[in-house]
């Protein structure tokens, strides 16, 4: 299987000082069934601990747009990510943020999305990801999508913006 012909890869947001609140892109899941939102990041300063905000909204200029609570998230997080061989999972109450106080780490957290998660009576098909600012100090962050599932069967898949 090629995870290219299967599925959307999106960039939120490409690797950028977090000092400023960072906004990710809206996807469309209309043509999908699952969305997998990755947030990666570099070392920071203890303290400026990022927030991920997870956002619904009816259209890709944020019509309407409110929160998308989930209660799951995983992550690897470590002094260096890349000696973190498994993923910990983290339950919480339903929310649409979630934040761990280790911003002087990197860090690799994943967000699942089925899209009946979505307000779809009230026509949420968009999501987005916003992160905080994160303090005064340089902390390098970025969020990539990944849809899959598409709803149709098709040679590539369509477009999520």
């Amino acid at each position: 299987m090629k995870l290219v012909e299967n599925a959307q890869i999106v960039a939120g947001f490409v690797p950028l000082d977090l000092q400023v609140q960072r906004d990710a892109d809206w996807v469309h899941l209309r043509d999908f069934n699952h969305l997998t939102v990755i947030f990666f990041k570099g070392t920071g300063t203890d303290g400026d601990d990022p927030v991920v905000t997870l956002q619904q909204a009816t259209d890709n200029a944020g019509a309407g747009a409110k929160a998308l609570n989930f209660t799951e998230i995983w992550r690897k997080q470590g002094t260096d990510v890349q000696t973190v061989g498994q993923f910990t999972k983290t339950t919480q109450a339903a929310a649409n943020t979630y934040t761990n106080t280790d911003g002087h780490q990197q860090a690799i957290w994943v967000l699942e999305i089925d899209a009946d998660m979505l307000d779809v009576d009230g026509g949420f098909a968009y999501v987005r990801v916003t992160l905080n600012d994160t303090g005064t100090n340089a902390q390098l962050g970025c969020v990539l999508y990944v849809l899959t599932e598409p709803r149709y069967a098709e040679a590539t898949p369509p477009s999520a913006l």
